[in-house]
């Protein structure tokens, strides 16, 4: 019989709104894929990919958003064991980039953190391929000075920002394996002993499994 693999279950909540390419960005980093089609995420779903960090074996929990206000109302369900917040926006779209604050303000809300600016959040700049450049509204210095106004993380650092194309797959895996690290150096999570875990699921199906005593 083949022995239980050690692993750290890490939750990654990926906030954002609607169209700037949740669904996609994570499509990228888990299957390696792009779909062309756009078809809006309803509630919310998670997916799943294990990686090697620093010698440990992390299953990162991917949970992918509506990002449209009435998705507020699953609370803190959805937000519950977050080990790390990814808010990202469309580089060709302003008010996508003005949004961010509120959905920050939203995840802190959600979810109590007793310090926000030693939690872990990471930017994403997404679709900057979008008409090799030229659709561009949000300046990468712009990005970067709002992340510089915000302390994040357990050194209360400024919040790490990232570019990239989940279309061109530009940037996607060192942003997300960044994510990764981000999550692990938040560590609440115990060391979980399993033989697998599940790839895909939704919300109604993880609050079953909550209610049921499921450490998932």
């Amino acid at each position: 019989m083949t022995s239980p693999l050690q692993r750290t279950l890490l939750k990654v909540i990926v906030l954002g709104d609607i169209a700037v390419g949740k669904t996609s960005l994570i499509t990228r980093y888990v299957h390696k894929k792009f779909n062309q089609q756009y078809k809006a995420t309803i509630g919310a779903d998670f997916v799943t990919r294990e990686l090697q960090i620093d010698g440990k074996l992390v299953s990162l929990q991917i949970w992918d958003t509506a990002g449209q206000e009435r998705f507020q109302s699953l609370g803190p369900a959805f937000f519950r064991g977050a080990d790390c917040c990814v808010l990202v926006y469309d580089v060709n779209v302003q008010k996508s980039f003005e949004a961010l604050q509120t959905w920050r303000d939203e995840f802190i809300k959600q979810t109590d953190i007793p310090d926000p600016n030693k939690f872990p959040f990471v930017i994403i700049g997404n679709k900057i391929d979008q008409d090799a450049g030229a659709s561009r509204v949000v300046k990468e210095k712009r990005a970067r000075e709002w992340c510089e106004s915000i302390k994040s993380g357990p050194l209360g650092t400024e919040i790490p920002y990232y570019e990239t194309s989940a279309k061109e797959d530009v940037n996607v895996e060192d942003a997300f394996f960044n994510i990764a690290k981000a999550a692990l150096s938040h560590d609440r999570s115990q060391e979980l002993y399993f033989e697998s875990i599940t790839e895909t699921g939704s919300l109604s199906e993880i609050v079953e499994q909550q209610s049921r005593g499921c450490p998932c």
